[in-house]
């Protein structure tokens, strides 16, 4: 694909944080964010932590990779949090108005079960400078060793540079620098590193002169064979398979081999090539080769990796399972999503696809099983444009390195036959996810007054076994029905953490008015929750103005079924219905009830 040229070296500022704003002084001291006992990373046993902050704050943390508030369960000292599971924690320290910016880490639990090999992939690094990608990639050196210390191997999917047919291919000697630079320093000497040719890498003889030749070891084509501790990985060149005879044939010839050896039965054949192939990951989005599809096809132990789109990897169609397993591994530099969707920035709802979120995949072979895990390199707040220029290279330190992407995924080749390894696949289209997402607080929706003094309509993030996508939010003119807004406005799961709500801007209200807000939360797949709704006056008064963490106006909880809503007291009344509206003096209100106790963690 097209990558817009990299502008701007910006570095990296703390993120939003995640109370009200801290405004009591301009001389008020900002808690620094919570330090951790044990640094995140890949553990074979439970881990207990302590958290360290400044003396006179309290700590109060979240895992389930939300931010914490001051509802959050609180840390009490001499009180280790243990952690049995792969989790996201975060931490914020609290200290009267004031709070420092959310810190979060990953931590992957394993058992003592040594795999057979240990691989990192990743793709679209599209490095260009020394100055831009240096401090970045010591970062995610550091990252790469707080998992794997000394990998077998790191396959890089192509896309190492951002050439566009303008000359840049002497920029992989820039790439070849940092990478072995970073190897040394973290004493991966003995770590291979496989490389493939992906469409902005100028061309296969830049490729050939910037590497070593142990990284890109092909015989003309573009594609080779490796051998990372045992398990075979083949290369493809993806820019030419499709009309590459001598390659389909070399593929198909040493998959048919592989495959039939009695010694490999039961392991993975690892297949990386930049471009995804047709009818596999992220529904066919930036697909291409169907040939190679369909070569793959007689061989469900194949597992191909694929780059290119930038689409991200917390979404879980990033794996897909039908004839063979294809994997999507992100991007180095920044991610995609789906096109169509609106981003909260700012300035307001933008149409966005891009964040500056930089991912990779953790693969581990075991005798029995192959386990993927989703790994954040970066993945702090920031919108992609910066002082309306676009930009991917956002500096170190990162507040999220190293947390999870997602659960980790598990791949078994279980059965004696074909048919019998296809029949136990379990990401395939018929077991797609039919769980809906569900708002959980009591009061999803309120309106409130945003940085710029104008209304906007709050939206209490849902919750998903998987993740909440977006959300389809529609408001209207109650008096007209004209349409105020009407969006699909992604829910920032790219982020970590993720914020706890999200502002859509309502521009255009007239004091008085009145307008409904719908809204509905949709998954990647598709499910989607029961409507929340609010009708009421979203502007022209200072009642419902609030800032984040602030005190709400009218807030309404989600419909009991579809047509009706619950009223303050919990009795259904058809909708619409005027939520808890402000009355005259001296007429009874309908009661407020008290937010829910806190469900962090």
């Amino acid at each position: 694909m097209r990558l817009t040229p990299l502008v701007i070296a910006a570095t990296s500022v703390a993120l939003v944080a995640p109370t009200a704003a801290q405004a009591d002084s301009p001389h008020a001291h900002t808690p620094a964010a919570p330090g951790v006992s044990v640094p995140g990373g890949r553990y074979e046993h439970s881990v207990e932590l302590k958290f360290r902050a400044e003396r006179g704050t309290t700590v109060r943390y979240t895992l389930d990779g939300t931010t914490p508030t001051r509802d959050s369960r609180v840390y009490s000292p001499g009180r280790p949090l243990r952690i049995k599971k792969d989790t996201n924690v975060t931490a914020v320290a609290f200290q009267g108005k004031r709070s420092s910016v959310p810190v979060s880490y990953g931590y992957l639990i394993k058992s003592r079960e040594k795999p057979l090999a240990r691989l990192v992939v990743m793709s679209d690094v599209h490095v260009g400078s020394h100055a831009t990608a240096d401090k970045k990639y010591e970062s995610f050196f550091d990252t790469i060793g707080s998992i794997f210390p000394k990998p077998d191997a790191i396959l890089s999917n192509g896309d190492m540079i951002n050439d566009n047919g303008d000359g840049k291919g002497p920029d992989h000697r820039i790439v070849s620098e940092i990478f072995q630079a970073n190897l040394a320093r973290k004493g991966m000497t003995d770590t291979q590193l496989l490389i493939s040719n992906g469409n902005h890498d100028a061309s296969l003889a830049a490729i050939r002169a910037g590497y070593p030749k142990a990284w890109f070891p092909d015989s003309g084509g573009g594609y080779y064979e490796s051998d990372v501790k045992g398990l075979h990985v083949l290369t493809v060149n993806t820019e030419t398979y499709n009309s590459d005879t001598a390659q389909r044939t070399w593929l198909k010839g040493r998959l048919a081999a592989i495959t039939a050896d009695p010694a490999y039965a039961g392991k993975p054949v690892l297949v990386q090539g930049h471009r995804p192939t047709t009818g596999t990951t992220m529904d066919g989005q930036q697909a291409s080769n169907p040939r190679l599809a369909e070569d793959l096809s007689a061989f469900p132990q194949a597992i191909l990796f694929s780059g290119h789109s930038h689409l991200n990897i917390n979404d879980d169609r990033s794996i897909h399972q039908r004839d063979f397993t294809s994997v999507n591994d992100g991007s180095m530099s920044y991610i995609e999503v789906d096109h169509g969707y609106q981003m909260v920035t700012d300035d307001g709802l933008a149409d966005r696809f891009e964040s500056p979120t930089a991912q990779a995949l953790f693969v581990e072979v075991y005798k029995d099983r192959t386990e993927i895990a989703r790994v954040n390199m970066a993945a702090d707040k920031h919108d992609i444009y910066t002082g309306g220029q676009w930009s991917a290279n956002w500096q170190p330190p990162y507040a999220s390195a190293g947390t999870l992407g997602g659960s980790t995924w598990t791949v078994r080749l279980k059965g004696s036959t074909n048919k019998q390894i296809k029949d136990n696949f379990r990401y395939t289209d018929a077991e797609r996810n039919t769980v809906a997402p569900k708002f959980t607080t009591r009061r999803p929706l309120s309106r409130v007054q945003d940085a710029k003094g104008g209304t906007a309509l709050r939206i209490a993030q849902a919750t998903d076994d998987q993740m909440v996508h977006h959300y389809d939010v529609d408001v209207t003119d109650a008096a007209t029905g004209a349409s105020v807004v009407s969006s699909k406005v992604l829910s920032d799961y790219y982020f970590m953490p993720r914020p706890n709500s999200l502002d859509i801007p309502v521009p255009g209200t007239v004091r008085g008015g009145r307008y409904v807000a719908r809204v509905v939360a949709v998954d990647a797949y598709g499910n989607a929750s029961p409507a929340a709704s609010l009708t009421s006056p979203l502007s022209g008064g200072g009642d419902g103005a609030a800032p984040p963490g602030g005190a709400p106006g009218p807030r309404l909880r989600p419909s009991a079924r579809p047509g009706q809503v619950r009223s303050c007291r919990g009795r259904p009344r058809p909708a619409p219905w005027h939520a808890c509206r402000p009355r005259p003096p001296r007429r009874r209100r309908c009661p407020r009830r008290p937010g829910p106790p806190s469900t962090a963690g």
